[in-house]
């Protein structure tokens, strides 16, 4: 009922534009055409000024309070003035009286979408992955992720690829899909990051000693945090050393943070540790039994 209320209305339209323009004596035919083209570029137009006006800002309000990113909203823009065209056109169809054209158009554009979906799986299978990333935020530009024993700082993220720069400089265009059908990780996607980092001593050193100088060095270094505090455990007796662990935090983590604040808190433990007398000691193996050899009856000693 609706349906058909609203292809008469569109009949009305065109033809009340046809008889008026018959008024000023064009021939019927004329009139008529005129009347259909005057209906279908009048809805397009306001069809399309009010989405491009009302629709678009929306939009907009929408993906900023959702914090999508500048290069993430340009592209979804186009896709919305996309459709709101398509349904100008669609309604500036029904409006000019030609509903069969728009039926014979959407079946020819299901069959054609039909037949690009099977030609370009790949392709889709990204473009989603794409949105996906969008919408669900796993990484942003600048973050740095591991996956699949790859790791850098993402560069730029697009619908179909992201380009993630690795630590050796070398740049890897990625399939959106790899990024979202395994697991990513992301050690800069919250405020703060810890950092586990193990000290071997002898077991004939001090273990509280050497356990207050991994604390003392952690808390002496303003890019670790005092809040959580520093901690240290021993996580395991070894054949040749006992373990100490120490959990760190660093806020705001980049890996080069990582990196550096790693290697810097290790080497003043290790000085700390040697001028306090706690050895770091190495793997060694004790090697027990007697060697017999066989035969020296048969050796005769060499002439002078």
């Amino acid at each position: 009922m609706t349906g058909g209320a609203t292809l008469q209305t569109s009949v009305d339209l065109s033809d009340s534009i046809g008889r008026f323009l018959a008024g000023f004596g064009l021939p019927d035919t004329v009139a008529g055409l005129l009347g259909q083209a005057l209906a279908f570029l009048g809805v397009f137009a306001v069809v399309y000024l009010v989405g491009r006006s009302v629709v678009l800002p929306l939009a907009n309000r929408m993906m900023d309070s959702r914090g999508l990113e500048t290069h993430a909203q340009t592209p979804l823009r186009r896709l919305l003035v996309l459709v709101v065209g398509f349904v100008g056109i669609t309604a500036a169809f029904g409006a000019a009286g030609y509903p069969n054209f728009l039926q014979s158009l959407a079946t020819i554009a299901a069959a054609a979408t039909l037949a690009i979906g099977f030609a370009m799986q790949d392709v889709l299978k990204n473009f989603v992955a794409g949105i996906f990333i969008y919408t669900d935020k796993p990484f942003k530009i600048g973050d740095w992720i591991e996956w699949d024993g790859n790791s850098g700082i993402v560069e730029d993220i697009s619908f179909r690829v992201s380009r993630v720069r690795t630590f050796d400089n070398e740049l890897l265009t990625v399939p959106n899909s790899a990024l979202t059908d395994g697991v990513i990780k992301n050690p800069v996607a919250k405020n703060k990051l810890r950092l586990q980092v193990p000290f071997g001593i002898g077991y004939d050193d001090d273990v509280e000693r050497a356990t207050e100088i991994i604390v003392e060095e952690a808390d002496a270094r303003d890019d670790i945090l005092d809040d959580p505090a520093p901690t240290v455990r021993l996580t395991e007796l070894g054949d040749s050393s006992v373990t100490l662990t120490s959990r760190i935090w660093i806020d705001d983590p980049s890996r080069a943070d990582f990196v550096k604040t790693r290697a810097e808190y290790v080497q003043t433990v290790k000085r700390r540790f040697d001028e306090e007398g706690i050895d770091i000691p190495y793997p060694n193996r004790t090697l027990g039994g007697e060697l017999t050899v066989a035969g020296l009856e048969e050796v005769t000693p060499a002439d002078d």
